[in-house]
């Protein structure tokens, strides 16, 4: 499984509700060869993540017309200026994430080597002492094997839940830093404004 990234900025604030909607209706979810989707959104930055799950790279290369006509149909202030769009391999995918409705994203650089490990360190290390945590329904890895970096979202029942983990959440963050030989490069917090098909996907 493969999952297509891609950021924003610089949206209308104030017509979040309107964007949740529109892209429930008529949004990357629609995308034909797309197993599921989740939108993430601060609506204070007004910053957003589009995260589309695909069975494959050569899919979501088939669809990036796709995405190209969507986007006429979401005008610049609603949907924000597109800052980036990246692939990555779905590395691990567990929980109930349909339920999701808050989401903290870690993003980590390093080597290209000793990814899997890394993987596996979330895997057997990070993600059952999630599983302990209160209002966690889930966690995601996305990885980038060329680049050497690795995204992990963890999900949460609600905003409350996600603000109670963050003492936790530094220390296995930073343990898995150290332990992987990587560097934090960004943790950011959102809404889980859009959750569809999400229990299709799988790694």
């Amino acid at each position: 499984m493969y999952a297509r990234v891609a950021s924003f900025e610089g949206r209308d604030t104030s017509r979040t509700d309107e964007l949740i909607q529109r892209a429930r209706e008529a949004g990357p979810g629609t995308v034909p060869g797309a197993k599921g989707f989740i939108g993430l959104l601060d609506r204070e930055l007004g910053t957003s993540l589009s995260i589309t799950f695909f069975d494959s790279e050569e899919a979501i290369r088939d669809a990036e017309q796709a995405f190209e006509d969507i986007a006429q149909n979401f005008p610049p202030e609603l949907r924000g200026r597109r800052t980036s769009v990246d692939v990555y391999e779905v590395a691990l995918f567990e929980g109930d994430a349909d339920r999701a409705k808050a989401a903290r994203v870690n993003s980590f650089e390093g080597s290209q080597d000793g990814i899997d490990d890394r993987v596996n360190r979330a895997r057997s290390e990070t993600l059952p002492a999630l599983r302990e945590m209160q209002g966690n329904v889930g966690m995601i890895a996305l990885v980038d094997r060329t680049g050497g970096r690795l995204v992990g979202i963890t999900l949460w029942e609600s905003a409350d839940a996600l603000r109670a983990s963050e003492v936790d959440a530094d220390r296995m963050r930073e343990e898995a830093a150290e332990s992987g030989g990587q560097r934090i490069a960004g943790v950011d917090r959102y809404e889980v404004g859009i959750a569809q098909q999400l229990s299709e996907v799988r790694a």
